[in-house]
């Protein structure tokens, strides 16, 4: 494509030029460290002075390393500040053109009373990088005690619906990592398997570069977590408990809440072990209110419900990992993570259908019927994953890693409609039963050499994954009556993906501008059978290219510009094209002929850092080709088929802040928010159905903190979106209100918290959603009542931890398909 060659031809000449303009410089680098446990100081501010003037300033990496550009045969000063440790500054002569690595610089801590006496900044809780809006987790301690999925959802441009389910900037495609490393699995799945406490920090990449895979609309969501001393053993464990319920719903159980997870960590000379525990049991009662009818030949059929809707969830999980330095050049690494997770949710819907003449009005038949709906979603995870990192004498690096994995995922859904005079008395019963084991495998490679006052990158990295699902779609009409398998709706299917990917990119800093440019290619065949029709494949070869600009005006301010291209690929519940019976009113399929989705992301941004205040302002555009959306359709008078299905063309353009404020003594707000407008408009069912969709959408994420006493905290939350359009209709309001309290006590190695989760005052329809869709022979709403007014307590101990990565394996390609 010409097109294609256009693109390689900018990047060859970008990288050209990048390296030839670093040429006329050099770098001065280091690392900034504690002076008492050697600890990296992420985001120290690190200024170049001459001649008492400053001419540039830089942030510390999350490996405490950073890198500045000065001119040769000069003299500098550079200082660097960080808050609770004495500011350093030091004379470097730069007598040549050679880059000067003046090695580990370390800042000693503050005594605690000149702490209390001269820090009058607060630690930065948001940062701008190149790449990335860096959010500290410590200022999210209405999380504390819960999971990473509590923990994110307080960022801006991040939203949760009454389902759980997380979105980036209106779109649930993004990619999660944690410590750098990729994957695949189902976000909410994976983000629950990890505990808040053990997180660190929170980074935001909504402009991935060539580096990433391309996978994730939304972009990228990287999790770092803590681990333990610098040398030495250490230990850290939480305990959760929750109140019983305060709101009557009417469930047939009582929800239960409590967990527990510890993490231990050794680490002495050249070796490091790191393990962790997790047990978390977190039921939630409910109840849901829907409303719906649908017209086929003039007669309206109305069947509204109402009734229980709750889940019982439960997960564990096991995670272990060893690295060992061989020497100051090699380094290797493995992990195991085995897990389990169970989440039953129960429907017991009361349904009164009526029948209509729909010109006429006239009532033709009544019908009441009770319909019990359980289902069962569980899955068994085992990973295995092997690094190795080399560490060449021209200071370029080779790394190399590998993963396996296989899941064990199954479930059923029992659906019965029961005279509602007789529960006895089953008038039809469907059993869907599912098991589908999951194998795959992961491998990359990658080299990064430094050039000129930059880094040139590039690797390669194959995916395989191999899904196999038995379904079984069996139903019967009567008590006695035997089950009979519906064929039509019963297949064995086996779902392969390939994908080859090859990247190259270069980032660097020339003067006030850092920068970073890089192109991807991969190759990707995917195939999907059910052994009774011709195969149904895939084959795509796509070029990614990817750029950012960061820009410093100087003062604390600097600017940002990037784009990515990427790509959202179909999961294979998206694929299946054999129906479930969701629930009574429900069918729910995929279709092997979806195509992924292809998304264009463009931002700019402006930021500022400083002691009291940290600021940041994007304004974004996304344009989606092949937008996937689960649509409905009528199936019969009381059922609606739910079918992903390609709608169209969809284009986004928002804009967020963020902000964090040390208002007074004690205080500090951190708001965030997101505004943007969605467009959609295409086709459905063979261009039968025509989608045009339009609406703005804002959200809010707010927390304001205060320092009762020295070792008593106590924080406020709201977390809010509005009503947001979809292809067919509309999505409610939903917001979640939520106080918390943390006392410490041994300094510091204990506290205790108690959290007020989904505070609610009277009828606020907090943790209430309502979804609507529609079309022209059919209507559904439904509004999801989900618990408000939990009390959970948390009692954590640390034991001379400290804070730096904890590399822990997590599932990679099982839990998605969750």
């Amino acid at each position: 494509m010409n097109w294609q060659r256009y693109i390689f031809f900018l990047f060859f000449s970008f990288l050209y030029a990048a390296s030839a303009l670093s040429q006329n410089s050099l770098t001065l680098s280091g690392t900034v460290v504690d002076s008492i446990t050697n600890s990296p100081l992420s985001f120290a501010t690190v200024k170049l002075e001459n001649e008492g003037k400053v001419l540039k300033g830089v942030l510390s990496s999350d490996e405490g390393t950073f890198k500045v550009e000065a001119q040769p045969n000069q003299v500098y000063v550079i200082k660097i500040e960080y808050v609770g440790y004495v500011p350093k500054s030091i004379e470097v002569k730069a007598t040549d053109n050679s880059n000067l690595d003046l090695g580990a610089l370390s800042l000693s801590p503050l005594s605690q009373l000149l702490e209390t006496l001269i820090v009058t900044g607060i630690k930065p809780n948001m940062v701008t990088t190149l790449e990335k809006q860096v959010f500290d987790s410590e200022q999210f301690e209405v999380a504390k005690g819960g999971t990473a999925s509590d923990l994110i959802r307080n960022i801006p441009s991040v939203m949760i619906n009454a389902e759980g389910e997380i979105s980036v900037r209106g779109s649930k495609g993004f990619i999660i990592m944690v410590n750098g490393k990729p994957s695949a699995i189902e976000q909410s799945t994976l983000l629950s398997q990890i505990p808040a406490n053990l997180i660190k920090k929170v980074e935001v990449i909504s402009v991935p570069s060539a580096r990433y895979d391309a996978d994730g609309k939304a972009g990228i969501i990287n999790i770092i977590t803590k681990k333990g001393a610098t040398d030495g053993l250490s230990v850290f464990t939480n305990i959760q408990y929750g109140l019983p319920r305060i709101k009557a719903y009417f469930n047939e159980e009582e929800p239960l809440r409590y967990g527990a997870d510890a993490t231990i960590s050794y680490r002495k000379d050249k070796l490091e072990i790191n393990a962790g525990l997790n047990y978390l049991r977190n039921d939630i009662a409910g109840r849901r209110i829907g409303d719906a009818f649908t017209i086929i030949d003039g007669t309206k059929t109305l069947f509204p419900s109402e009734g229980e809707r709750s889940f019982v969830r439960s997960n564990y999980g096991f995670r272990t990992n060893a690295t060992y330095s061989i020497n100051e050049r090699n380094e290797v690494s493995g992990g195991i993570y085995l897990g389990r997770k169970e989440q039953f949710r129960k429907a017991n819907i009361h349904y009164q259908n009526k029948k209509e003449d729909n010109t006429r009005g006239e009532l033709l038949s009544t019908f009441h019927y009770y319909n019990p709906n359980l289902v069962l979603k569980a899955g068994d995870f085992q990973v295995y994953n092997l690094d190795y990192l080399h560490k060449f004498s021209d200071k370029s690096s080779v790394s190399l890693s590998g993963l396996i994995e296989n899941a064990q995922l199954n479930g059923f859904t029992k659906n019965r409609n029961l005279n509602s005079l007789n529960y006895a008395d089953t008038l039809q019963y469907t059993l869907n039963n599912a098991a589908n084991p999951l194998s795959a495998s992961r491998f990359k490679i990658d080299y990064e050499k430094p050039l000129g006052t930059g880094t040139l990158s590039f690797g390669y990295q194959y995916r395989f994954q191999k899904q196999s699902g038995s379904f079984e779609y069996l139903e019967k009409t009567g008590s006695n009556q035997p089950f009979i398998l519906n064929e039509e709706f019963s297949a064995d299917i086996l779902v392969e993906n390939k994908i080859h990917g090859l990247y190259g990119m270069y980032g660097g800093k020339y003067r006030k501008l850092e920068f970073s440019g890089g192109l991807r290619y991969e190759n990707a065949l995917r195939t999907f059978t059910d052994f009774q029709t011709d195969n149904f494949d895939l084959q795509l070869s796509n070029l990614f290219p990817s750029v950012n600009l960061l820009y410093d005006l100087g003062k604390d301010w600097r600017v940002k510009a990037g784009y990515s291209r990427r790509v959202q690929r179909s999961t294979n519940n998206e694929l299946n094209p054999y129906p479930e019976r969701e629930h009574s009113e429900t069918l729910e399929q995929g279709d092997p002929y979806i195509k992924p989705e292809f998304i264009g992301i463009s931002e700019i941004g402006i930021s500022k850092d400083a002691k009291k205040t940290s600021f940041y302002w994007n304004l974004y555009h996304q344009h989606i080709t092949d937008l996937v959306n689960r649509v409905n359709s009528v199936y019969n008078d009381s059922i609606l088929n739910r079918i992903y299905t390609n709608a169209g063309v969809a284009n986004l353009i928002g804009t967020e802040y963020g902000i964090t404020w040390a208002m007074v003594k004690n205080m500090k707000l951190f708001t965030g928010g997101n505004v943007y407008q969605l467009n959609i408009s295409g086709a459905l069912f063979e261009n039968a159905v025509n989608v045009s969709s339009q609406g703005w959408v804002y959200s809010m994420n707010s927390n304001l903190s205060y320092k009762l006493t020295s070792s008593l905290n106590a924080q406020f939350n709201l977390s809010y979106v509005s009503a947001r359009n979809t292809a067919q209709g509309e999505d409610s309001r939903f917001y979640q209100p939520n106080l918390s309290l943390k006392k410490s006590f041994m300094e510091g190695k204990m506290a205790v918290t108690a959290q007020w989760q989904n505070m609610s005052l009277g009828n606020m329809g907090v943790n209430e959603q309502r979804i609507t869709t529609y079309g022209a022979n059919f209507y559904t709403t439904t509004n999801y009542v989900q618990e408000t007014n939990i009390i959970m307590l948390n009692l954590s101990f640390n034991f001379n931890q400290k804070e730096s990565k904890i590399k822990l394996p997590a599932s990679e390609f099982g839990e998605k398909e969750f």
